[in-house]
C-alpha cells in the first residue's frame, strides 16, 4: 500500500483502516520532546475540567495513548476505535490492570452507549478523516449524546494554515509543487481533512457546542522539533510553559499543525 493506491480508494472506512497501515499512530505522541507537546496539551485541559472518577469516552481512541494514561489515572474508560492497526498496537498495551471498555466502531454511531453516559468525551481523531459535513455534524451529535447535560467535549482538527509551513520544511518546491489550491491556499483533504480556526468554530456552533476554550495544540513544535528535541529537561520546561502561555492567543492559534476545542455540552 502507497499513496496512490491509497488515493484510488473510495470508501472512507476502508481508507481510514489503510491510512493507519501507513502511519504509525503507535508512537506518533510519544516519539520526541516536539511531539509530545500536542499530547501534555492536551491532558492539560482535560484535566482541568475532570478528575479521576470521572467517566470519560475516547472516540477515536487511536493507539491509546489517552485512553491508558487516563484509566492508569483513575478515570473510567471506554474507548472506540475503527482502525485494526491501532486496535492491535492498543491491545499490546493493555494489561490486566487496565479497566479500559475498548470497542470497534465508527465514530458516526455510538449507539451502543446509552443517553448522558459519560462526563466527558474526546473526539481527537474522528474529525481528521470526515469528508463530509452531514457525516461530521452527526459524529459531533453523537458525542454530545452520550455526554451528560454540562459535561465537557475535546474536539482535536488538523489546522490548514500550518501545513503549508511544515510541508515547506520538508520540501523546498512546496510552493510550486504541492497540493493545495494556489489561489485560496486550502489543502487537498487527503488523506486528512484540514480545517481552518474559523471553520472548526463554525461547525462546532451549528452542532449547538458550547466553545469554551481554543487552543493551538502543538504550536510551532512540529516546524521546531530538531531544536526542541535537543532541549534539556529544565529548557523543555520552560519552553512548554511559553507554549501554554501564548497557546489560546488569538493571534496565535491558526499557527499550529493541530488544534484543540473545549467545549461544554
Amino acid at each position: 500500500m502507497d499513496f496512490e493506491e491509497l488515493y484510488r480508494i473510495q470508501d472512507e472506512t476502508e481508507q481510514v483502516q489503510k491510512t493507519y497501515e501507513l502511519f504509525n499512530e503507535n508512537t506518533r505522541l510519544s516519539r520526541s520532546q516536539a511531539a509530545r507537546v500536542e499530547f501534555l496539551t492536551t491532558l492539560r485541559y482535560i484535566e482541568q475540567a475532570l478528575g479521576p472518577g470521572s467517566r470519560l469516552l475516547d472516540v477515536g481512541a487511536g493507539a491509546g495513548e489517552y485512553s491508558l494514561y487516563f484509566a492508569r489515572k483513575g478515570y473510567q474508560v471506554s474507548a472506540l476505535e475503527l482502525a485494526q492497526a491501532n486496535l492491535r498496537a492498543f491491545r499490546q498495551k493493555l494489561t490486566p490492570a487496565d479497566p479500559i471498555e475498548l470497542v470497534q466502531g465508527n465514530a458516526v454511531d455510538l449507539g451502543r452507549w446509552p443517553d448522558a453516559s459519560f462526563d466527558g468525551v474526546l473526539l481527537l481523531g474522528p474529525l481528521y478523516h470526515l469528508h463530509r459535513e452531514r457525516d461530521r455534524q452527526a459524529c459531533i451529535a453523537e458525542a454530545r449524546r452520550v455526554c451528560r447535560p454540562g459535561g465537557w467535549l475535546f474536539f482535536a482538527f488538523i489546522s490548514n494554515d500550518m501545513v503549508h509551513l511544515t510541508e515547506f520544511a520538508c520540501r523546498p518546491d512546496y510552493f510550486t509543487n504541492g497540493s493545495y489550491n494556489k489561489e485560496t491556499f486550502r489543502q487537498e483533504d487527503f488523506p486528512f481533512v484540514f480545517h481552518t480556526v474559523d471553520a472548526c468554530r463554525a461547525m462546532l456552533r451549528r452542532a449547538g457546542v458550547h466553545i469554551l476554550h481554543e487552543v493551538a495544540a502543538d504550536g510551532a513544535s512540529e516546524l521546531l522539533e530538531d531544536k526542541i528535541n535537543a532541549l534539556p529537561p529544565a529548557d523543555y520546561a520552560q519552553y512548554l510553559r511559553y507554549h501554554f502561555y501564548i497557546c489560546e492567543k488569538p493571534e496565535f492559534l491558526g499557527m499550529s499543525n493541530h488544534l484543540l476545542f473545549v467545549g461544554r455540552n
